[in-house]
Formats: structure tokens, C-alpha cells, sequence
């Protein structure tokens, strides 16, 4: 049966979902195998080979005989035999490529496992192998509720119907070894089926579920790899890995399977390097090792009496140490080949006006409201000009006037220069309602000079004719002993 995503029908004919091996539904990708020798006609006096390849669910494949010379296709529904009935599966490969994988899996055509092919499923052989299927769901969950009851240390990962419906595979998961002699009993008296159990590794169960990595990708096992070697941790001391095991273990729980792709290239590298229990001898004390760069070709040590700094050499250094040891001679320190070490400073970015700062957005803008509340008030001008009757202010136009005191000796028979009509018209009189005369209002020459009215303490209050200003502000206070000039 293909995946969910090849064919909407069971009886239709697998179209591939063209993921390109990103597809983790049924692990159609990993076990279909391209057949490159099906357009090549056979040569003359040959027969066609009568062994085909039958996948079945979770990865099973098998090879079965076709003695009656049944015309099969990659995709074809077949009955084959099982133990005992008979089992429902899909024709995955077919011709001379069979002897292939035949060869690679070490099965002999003549061998007892290689069984027969019965027919191509019928109609009634499909609904039955669809109903079995349907509850495999079901069984699983009730399965577990009987491991709980007995508190068997194993997991049950999932259940495979055989196409007939007569015979169920119990796939579970365990560290030590179980005995499941009364689960069998409870699993065949609760289902009323034939129970066989197989014991799967916590890689395979990996990659039937399928999932993510750290790497962003789907899991190699789920997807490509079906060689799964052994990975100890002796793959990340070479590749200089800190051996955590948060860091290297996969969704397995076991160490990940990429720890032996880069694994030779390491090796390779590492022909040139000492080994790291050689210590350097010097004048200064005996140094060990401490780290390596593999790739940079760059190697730490530190005096083995004071390993309060360490010392960055590069590998033609530390073979030359090694060399003079060798002929028993010492050199002075290691500061002095620290010293000769000259690093080419590698300019990541260039730019022909300049290189710009990654951090020049990082300091953060200055408030200007507490910059402004610092600020002392400006002292207002006592020869402030008034404000005409169409409401403009003349301020802004008018030049700016030179205070003139006129107590002082020399400045009383001085006048004010006119200019234009703009000095005519802030010489005009403001009316004003609490000035009905419409007197005109002079202008002081100082704060100081303000004249007082008889029985008040305070000096007269300035007029308010910006009309600019915060309406919010509430006006004074009127006084009865104070007069306002207009």
C-alpha cells in the first residue's frame, strides 16, 4: 500500500507525491527503489526474473515467488502467502533488479524465506484487509491498558494486522527483557486473534513515528537512511564535541546518527597532529594539552604548574617543539612562539565608503521633555508689544528694540526712531473694556520703575493680550485696589 499522499484510493495506481524525500507518511520514499534496467529489453533466449519484492506496513518487505507468471506492476495488490493464512501487500520492485537486492540483503533465490504469490487480491481480499486495518487503532489502546494492568516494563509501539484478519504483530519497545507469556494469553482471549510479538530498537521506532531534528530537517532514518550503524562516543572526541549528552542524543534517545557522516574527514585531518598526551618540555616548566582547532590547524597548551593562561600555538610550531625534545633539547617558553604567531586580521565586510557600526541603533534616543523641564523660564520683556485689533501679533515682525532708560544722563532728549507704518500701528490704543476711556498704554522701562497705586502692596499686572496662550490657565484674580492697563 502506498502512502496517503501518492493515492486517494486504495485500488488506484501510486501517482508519488514528488517530495523528493521529505515525505515521512508510510515511508514511501526510503523503501521505494528506482528501477533504472525497466526499459532495457532482456537479451534474446532469457527468461524474465519470477521473484518480485512485496512491501507491507512499517518498512516489511519480502520476496515471494510468482510461479504461475502473473503479469505484475510496480503498485499491484497481491495475496501472498502468510503464516499461517495469507497476507495482502504491494508489488514495490520487479525484473532483474531483484537479484540486486537480493544480493544485498544475503537472500538466496532457493531459500525457505523467499515464499509464493497466491493471486492478485480480489475485491473481497481488499475489504477484508481494509476492515483489519481499521482496527489496529483500537487494539493498540486496549493493548496498553492490559500492560498497565500487569505493570510490564515495555512499550507498545504499535500493531500490524495480517490482511486475512486473523493474525495480529504486536511491535513493543523495552530496555531489559520481559516475559510477556501472560500478556499473550490476555491479548488473544481479548481479541480473538493469533498474537505474535516482535521486539523493534528505539532507532527503528524513530524512524517509523518520523519527525524533526535539530538540524530544521526530517529525520535521516525516517526519510534516506536505511543503514543504521552504531555511534559511540568516541565520533564526538575526535570531532572535538563536549560530550553532552542533551546536545547528542537524537529523539532515539541515542546518539545521533550524523556524529559518522563528517567522522573520515576528521580523521584524515587529524594524520598531522600529535598526540595529545605529549607534553612540551621547556626551561619554564613542562606544558600538556588543553584544546585543538583541527581545521585552523591551531593548538592550546598550559605550563602543567600554573594553569592560569594557555598558550595558542600553530602546528608547525608545536612538531618543531617535539623535534627538539627529541634530541634532547629544551626551548626557553612558550611566550616566545606565542610572540612570532602573527594572525592575518580577515576583514569580514567591505564597503567603499566605509564600514558602518552594527550597534550605531542600539543606544537609545535622548527624552527632550527633560531636557525642556531643565530649562529656566525666560524672564519677560516689559516692552512686550501689543496686539492690534484684527487679533495678529506684531511680534514676530517688528525688529528687535533697544531698551532706553530714560534716567539716565544723555538719554532724555533721545528719540524712539520711527519705522514705517508698523510702529504707527503698535503706537495705536488698545480698547479695552475695563478701560473705557480708551487711554493709550505706555510702556515701562523697567520692573523695577512699575509705579504702584495708593493702599496695594502689589505691583500692577501686566497686560494679557496674547491670545495664544493656554486658554486652560484661569485669569487673575480682579482687586479692587488695582487698576490693569489696557
Amino acid at each position: 500500500m502506498s502512502c496517503n499522499s501518492c493515492s486517494s484510493d486504495i485500488n488506484s495506481t501510486p501517482k508519488g507525491c514528488k517530495s523528493n524525500g521529505n515525505c515521512a507518511t508510510d515511508s514511501c520514499e526510503k523503501l521505494t527503489v528506482f528501477d533504472w534496467l525497466s526499459n532495457m529489453a532482456l537479451p534474446s533466449g532469457q527468461e524474465p526474473e519470477t521473484i518480485v519484492e512485496v512491501r507491507f506496513k512499517n518498512g516489511r518487505k519480502h520476496f515471494y515467488h510468482n510461479h504461475d507468471k502473473l503479469q505484475l506492476s510496480i503498485g499491484d495488490i497481491v495475496a501472498v502467502e502468510g503464516n499461517p493464512g495469507h497476507d495482502v501487500g504491494t508489488v514495490s520492485l520487479t525484473g532483474e533488479l531483484i537479484k540486486v537486492q537480493m544480493k544485498k540483503k544475503g537472500i538466496a533465490p532457493d531459500s525457505e524465506l523467499v515464499k509464493k504469490i497466491y493471486r492478485k487480491a480480489s475485491q473481497k481480499d481488499i475489504d477484508i484487509w481494509k476492515a483489519a486495518r481499521s482496527k489496529e487503532y483500537d487494539t493498540q489502546y486496549r493493548g496498553r491498558e492490559i500492560l498497565m494492568r500487569l505493570g510490564l516494563k515495555m512499550k507498545l509501539s504499535d500493531v500490524e494486522y495480517q490482511g486475512d484478519g486473523n493474525k495480529a504483530t504486536f511491535y513493543y519497545t523495552a530496555d531489559d527483557r520481559v516475559d510477556f507469556r501472560q500478556l499473550i494469553r490476555d491479548l488473544a482471549s481479548a481479541f480473538s486473534i493469533r498474537v505474535e510479538m516482535k521486539q523493534v530498537g528505539l532507532r527503528q521506532e524513530a524512524a517509523r513515528l518520523g519527525g524533526v531534528g535539530s538540524c530544521g530537517r526530517e529525520l535521516c532514518c525516517s526519510t534516506w537512511l536505511t543503514d543504521l550503524r552504531k555511534v559511540n562516543t568516541t565520533a564526538a572526541r575526535y570531532q572535538q564535541l563536549s560530550l553532552n549528552p542533551q546536545k547528542l542524543a537524537g529523539q532515539c534517545g541515542k546518539l545521533k546518527c550524523c556524529l559518522n557522516y563528517e567522522l573520515d574527514t576528521y580523521l584524515d585531518a587529524l594524520n598531522g597532529f600529535p598526540r595529545q598526551d605529549v607534553i612540551l618540555r621547556t626551561e619554564k616548566g613542562n606544558a600538556s594539552f588543553v584544546k585543538m582547532d583541527i581545521f585552523k590547524g591551531l593548538l592550546w597548551y598550559t605550563y602543567i604548574e600554573n594553569r592560569s593562561k594557555w598558550y595558542k600555538l600553530t602546528l608547525e610550531q608545536v612538531q618543531e617543539i617535539i623535534a627538539l625534545n627529541k634530541n634532547q633539547e629544551k626551548i626557553a617558553s612558550l611566550e616566545e612562539y606565542e610572540d612570532d604567531l602573527v594572525e592575518e586580521v580577515k576583514v569580514d565586510f567591505e564597503n567603499v565608503v566605509g564600514q558602518d557600526s552594527l550597534t550605531r541603533f542600539d543606544a537609545p534616543k535622548r527624552n527632550n521633555k527633560r531636557r525642556n523641564k531643565k530649562r529656566k523660564p525666560q524672564a519677560k520683556s516689559a516692552n512686550k508689544p501689543a496686539q492690534t485689533r484684527g487679533g495678529q501679533n506684531q511680534r514676530k515682525a517688528a525688529p528687535k528694540k533697544q531698551r532706553v532708560n530714560p534716567n539716565k544722563p544723555g538719554n532724555q532728549n533721545k528719540k524712539k526712531p520711527v519705522q514705517g507704518n508698523k510702529s504707527a500701528q503698535n503706537n495705536k490704543p488698545v480698547q479695552n473694556k475695563q478701560n473705557p476711556k480708551n487711554k493709550p498704554n505706555k510702556p515701562l522701562a523697567n520692573k523695577k520703575q512699575q509705579p504702584k497705586v495708593e493702599g496695594a502692596d502689589k505691583p500692577v499686572n501686566k497686560p494679557r493680550n496674547n491670545k495664544n496662550r493656554n486658554k486652560r490657565r484661569r485669569p487673575p484674580k480682579k482687586s479692587e485696589n488695582t487698576t490693569k492697563d489696557a
